[in-house]
C-alpha cells in the first residue's frame, strides 16, 4: 500500500503448494531499478549510467495528473488522461522511455487503480478531475491537448456513480477490519477521523474502459511492465477486467500485497494466494522478506534461507519480485519496524541478488524518508558488484554448500559462489570442489572486495569475514 492517506482450508494449502514451487525465472530475472520519485528527465539523463551498471528495467513513479510536492501525492490520481505532475509531463515521460530504450533498458510504470485523490477537504463532489483542474485545462487547451494520452480533457473523467459507497448509498465507509476481505476491497483507505479517505473506484464498465485506455496509451509509448499499487484493496475481478489478455501481452505485471509472512499468515492466505491463483500475475515476495528479516534477527538462523519456498515462506521464482526494502517500509510509520539494520540490509542484498529465483528490485530514492540510507543507492559500490555477479550468473542453478546459524554458502553452478556471514566472528568453510563441480585452476574474484580464491585441490577453504558477504565470480 503506497498511499499516505492524509498528509501525511485444505484446498487453499494445496493451492499454496502449487504456487510456491522453487521455479527458476531464468533469463527474465533482470534487475529492476525502482527510481522512486525521480523526475522523468533525471531518469533520461542517467539512462546510460543505469544501463552500464547492469539494470535492465526501471520502475518509475505513477504517471498521470497529480498535484503536490510530497511523494505520496503521486499516489493520489486526479486524472488518467494526461501526465502532468511535479516529475514531468507526457512529453518528458516519452523522452525518458526512449532514452532508456536506446540503452536497452525497459520502462515499468507504477499503476494506481484502486482510488482517486482525497480532495474532500476542498470539494464535496466526486467529480474527477474536478472543476478547478478542468478550468486549468481550458485556460491552456493547446498544451493539454498535446499531452493528452486518450479521451477529451474538455470533459470530466469520473463521477459519483463510479465509486463505492457514494452518498446516495449511505455514504462512504472507511476500512475497519483489515482481516476482512470484503471490507478491505470495497471500502476506503482512511487516515485518522474525520478523514473521509481515498474515494474507492467501482469496477463498472466505464471505469474499466478508461483504465484500459490508460494502460494501452502507456504501452504505445513503450512501457513494458506495470506495478499494481494497493492490489490488496482491489478485487481480483477488477484486476482481471483491466489486465486482460491484450493488455498483458508482452507485459510483466506484478502486484503489491503486503504480508508479514508466508503460509499460515492471514494476509498471505486471504489475499496473496488468491491474487496469484486468480490473476496469474507476479507479486512482491513479502513472505521471503519476512524470512530474511527472521534469519538476520537476533536468535535467527541463516539456515532459514536455504530453501524457504519449500516451507511456503517464499513465492515461486517465476512469480516473485524480491527485495530487501520497498518504499513503503521507510516512508510509512506503520511499516518502519521492518527496516533492517544497515549492515544486515547489505548482506540481505547479496542474498537477493546472488540467489536463483525471482526478479530482484533495487530501491533508490532522493532521501524522502530522511534516513539517508537509500539516496543514490542504485550506484553504491557494493550494489555495483552485486549487479555484476547477478548478471553473470543469471539462469544458472543454485546449490547450497554449507549453512548454520551464522553463515550461508551457495554456488551458482560452477560460475560463482556466494558467502554471507551475519555474525561477529569470521568462519572457515571447507568445500569438496570435486563433488560440487567447482572448476580448478581458475580465479574466483569477489565482486565486493579484492579477495581472490584460486581452487587447486579437492578440498578448498572459503573464509567468510565477520558481518561480510562475498560474491566470488569465476574469471
Amino acid at each position: 500500500m503506497t498511499t499516505m492517506i492524509m498528509k501525511n482450508s485444505k484446498t487453499q494449502l494445496k493451492l499454496a503448494a502449487l504456487l510456491l514451487g522453487a521455479v527458476s525465472f531464468q533469463s527474465s530475472a533482470d534487475v529492476i531499478l525502482h527510481a522512486f520519485n525521480w523526475r522523468y528527465d533525471d531518469v533520461a539523463i542517467k539512462a546510460q549510467e543505469i544501463a552500464s551498471l547492469g539494470y535492465k528495467k526501471v520502475l518509475v513513479s505513477p504517471a498521470y495528473k497529480s498535484t503536490g510536492d510530497a511523494w505520496w501525492s503521486r499516489y493520489q490520481p486526479q486524472d488518467l488522461r494526461v501526465i502532468d505532475n511535479p516529475l514531468g509531463d507526457t512529453n518528458d515521460f516519452k523522452a525518458m522511455v526512449q532514452a532508456l530504450k536506446a540503452q536497452g533498458v525497459e520502462t515499468y510504470a507504477d499503476i494506481v487503480f484502486n482510488h482517486m485523490a482525497n480532495e474532500q477537504w476542498k470539494r464535496a463532489d466526486l467529480n474527477y478531475p474536478g472543476s478547478e483542474v478542468l478550468a486549468d485545462y481550458a485556460a491552456d487547451i493547446n498544451y493539454y491537448n498535446d499531452i493528452t494520452l486518450f479521451g477529451d480533457v474538455k470533459d470530466g473523467l469520473f463521477g459519483a456513480g463510479d465509486f463505492h459507497g457514494t452518498y446516495d448509498q449511505g455514504g462512504p465507509k472507511c476500512i475497519s477490519n483489515y482481516n476482512d476481505v470484503g471490507d478491505v476491497q470495497y471500502n476506503r483507505l482512511c487516515g485518522a477521523a474525520p478523514d473521509p479517505g481515498l474515494p474507492d473506484l467501482d469496477p463498472n464498465n466505464w471505469v474499466i474502459t478508461q483504465q484500459k485506455a490508460y494502460l494501452n496509451a502507456l504501452k504505445q509509448i513503450g512501457v513494458t511492465g506495470f506495478r499494481v499499487d494497493a492490489a490488496k484493496h482491489m478485487t481480483n475481478y477488477h484486476i482481471n477486467a483491466v489486465f486482460d489478455a491484450d493488455i498483458k501481452k508482452d507485459t510483466h505485471v506484478f502486484g503489491e500485497i503486503i504480508t508479514t509472512g508466508g503460509s499460515g499468515n492471514g494476509d498471505y492466505d486471504n489475499f496473496l494466494v488468491p491474487y496469484l491463483a486468480q490473476t496469474g500475475h507476479s507479486a512482491y515476495d513479502f513472505p521471503l522478506f519476512a524470512q530474511i528479516r527472521g534469519a538476520f534477527s537476533f536468535g535467527g538462523s541463516m539456515s532459514q534461507l536455504v530453501d524457504p519456498a519449500a516451507f511456503g515462506q517464499a513465492l515461486a521464482g517465476n512469480k516473485a519480485i524480491t527485495f530487501s526494502v520497498t518504499h513503503d517500509i521507510p516512508l510509512n510509520d506503520g511499516f518502519r519496524y521492518q527496516i533492517m539494520d544497515a549492515t544486515d540490509e547489505k548482506l540481505a542484498n547479496a542474498y537477493v541478488l546472488g540467489r536463483d529465483g525471482g526478479v530482484p528490485l533495487v530501491y533508490s530514492d532522493n532521501n524522502e524518508s530522511g534516513d539517508n540510507r537509500w539516496n543514490n543507492l542504485y550506484r553504491r559500490e557494493d550494489i555495483k558488484g552485486m549487479l555484476k555477479f547477478h548478471n553473470a550468473t543469471q539462469g544458472s542453478s543454485m546449490q547450497v554448500l554449507s549453512h548454520n546459524s551464522c553463515i550461508l554458502l551457495f554456488k551458482r553452478e560452477h560460475k560463482g559462489v556466494v558467502g554471507i556471514n551475519k555474525c561477529g566472528t569470521g568462519q572457515d568453510i571447507w568445500v569438496d570442489t570435486q563433488a560440487d563441480n567447482l572448476w580448478w585452476h581458475r580465479n574466483y574474484q569477489d565482486t565486493l572486495s579484492n579477495d581472490v580464491q584460486n581452487i587447486s585441490s579437492q578440498w578448498h577453504k572459503f573464509y567468510l569475514p565477520a558481518r561480510k558477504a562475498r560474491m566470488w565470480l569465476m574469471e
